[in-house]
This record gives structure tokens, C-alpha cells and sequence, in this order.
């Protein structure tokens, strides 16, 4: 009797027991449930933020292989105007030579050497000596281009070319205008401006330095086979200058 009746004062716990355990569960299914909707939220954008990276990467091994063949393409262009321009080089001075020759056998390299035909360094633009002239220009420029001046000194030096085409300065001018770029760490267009030096003003005392300067600049842009084809050239045509010395070592 007594059994039975601890056994009823007992049911009313099992009971009890049993409901919070069926809670209990429930609260966890719930919780699983929005772990398992928050697991899927997170992959989501995880696949989207992985497929953003995907495509920067993408676009950067595009424009990485955009630069790599424009710089491939730029190097064989600047090899090819090297060779080809340093054949016109050879070409200038054979001609140089030979019109020298034939001047001296008619007699020609002294004619009309009157003072009115030799040009004066220091004309000015209205012959009066109030303006600026060739001589000031020049050193105008090359003060600016001591001070790092750089684009003022280019004015100076481009003044002087643009004013006094016939100056006996003009060499000297445009040699400092390719200097303002090499200086100004520009070596594409210092190039370029050291090539007008070398191609044009053929007899300047500049040219040596120009061929060098241009060969050095070369070599800044990486661009190796045109930097020693101009070394090589310079050694050439000028075996005694300074600047032939200077190039000898660097070829070593």
C-alpha cells in the first residue's frame, strides 16, 4: 500500500520532468535551426566575397599582362629606331666627311667668310642692346638648370633655339634642354632631345656628350641593347674624346 502510494506522489515529477525535457529539445532544434540558416547566410557571402576577389584578381593579371606585352612591344620598337638610327648616324658623318673633301678640293670651305656673314653671338632680336640675347639666354638657362629649375631653364634654352636659330649657341642650348630631362630623371624624353644633338648639330663639340648621356639613359629605362649600341657608337666615331674613355669602362 505504502509503494503505491509514494509511486502516485512521485508521477507528478516524472511528468514534469518529461514536459521540460520536450522543451528542452524543442529550444535546441530552434537554436540548430538558426544555426544552421546563419551557416548557410555566412557561405553565401563568403561565395559572393570570394567571387569578388576572384574577379580583382582577374583584372590585375589583365592589366599586369596589358603592361608586360606594351613593355615588350616598346622594347623592340626602341631596338629597332637604335639600330636603325645608329646606321644614320654612320651615314651623317661618311657624308660629313665626303662634303668636307669635296668643299676643300673646289675650294669652297672658305668662301664667304665676311664679317657680315658670321653670325654674332650676342645678336639680339632687334639689333638693339636693350633685349636679351643668345648669350644671355644661355646662361639665363643654365642657372635655372643649377638651381633644379628645370621647366624655367627649358624656357631659357627653348627662347634661345626658337629666337636665334642661326647662333652659334644653338647646339649648347638644345645639349642643356635633354640635360633639364636626364636631370629631372625624364630619360624618355631626354632621349629624345639628346638624339636632335646628335643627329642634327653633327660638327657640335656636344655630340660626344650627347651620345653618351643618351646611352646612359637608355640604361635607366632598362632598355640595354641600345644603351651599349650607343657606347659603341661613341667609341667609334670618337676614340679620343673623354667620353669614349667613360664609355670603354662601361662596356667592360
Amino acid at each position: 500500500m505504502n509503494k503505491q502510494i509514494k509511486s502516485f506522489l512521485f508521477l507528478p515529477f516524472i511528468v514534469l520532468y518529461a514536459c521540460a525535457t520536450k522543451q528542452d529539445l524543442i529550444v535546441v532544434e530552434d537554436d540548430l535551426r538558426k544555426l544552421k540558416t546563419e551557416s548557410e547566410t555566412i557561405k553565401t557571402q563568403s561565395a559572393g566575397s570570394y567571387s569578388d576577389v576572384q574577379k580583382v584578381n582577374d583584372e590585375i593579371s589583365r592589366l599586369q599582362g596589358i603592361i608586360e606585352e606594351n613593355s615588350h612591344k616598346n622594347s623592340q620598337l626602341f631596338g629597332r629606331l637604335g639600330m636603325e638610327d645608329s646606321l644614320l648616324v654612320h651615314k651623317i658623318d661618311d657624308l660629313d666627311q665626303r662634303l668636307q673633301k669635296i668643299e676643300q678640293h673646289l675650294g669652297l670651305d672658305g668662301k664667304d667668310k665676311s664679317p657680315s656673314s658670321i653670325p654674332h653671338s650676342n645678336e639680339s632680336v632687334d639689333g638693339s642692346s636693350g633685349v636679351i640675347d643668345d648669350v644671355a639666354l644661355l646662361k639665363e638657362g643654365l642657372e635655372r638648370l643649377g638651381k633644379h629649375s628645370f621647366a624655367s631653364a627649358r624656357e631659357s634654352f627653348s627662347a634661345l633655339l626658337k629666337t636665334y636659330p642661326k647662333s652659334n649657341l644653338v647646339d649648347q642650348a638644345q645639349f642643356h634642354l635633354a640635360e633639364s630631362y636626364f636631370n629631372e630623371k625624364w630619360y624618355e624624353k631626354a632621349i629624345l632631345e639628346y638624339q636632335v644633338v646628335i643627329a642634327k648639330y653633327t660638327k657640335s663639340s656636344k655630340r660626344p656628350a650627347a651620345l653618351f648621356k643618351q646611352a646612359i639613359s637608355f640604361e635607366k629605362i632598362g632598355d640595354t641593347v641600345n644603351a651599349k649600341a650607343r657606347l659603341k657608337t661613341l667609341v667609334n666615331i670618337y676614340p679620343t674624346a673623354p667620353e669614349a674613355a667613360l664609355a670603354r669602362k662601361k662596356m667592360k
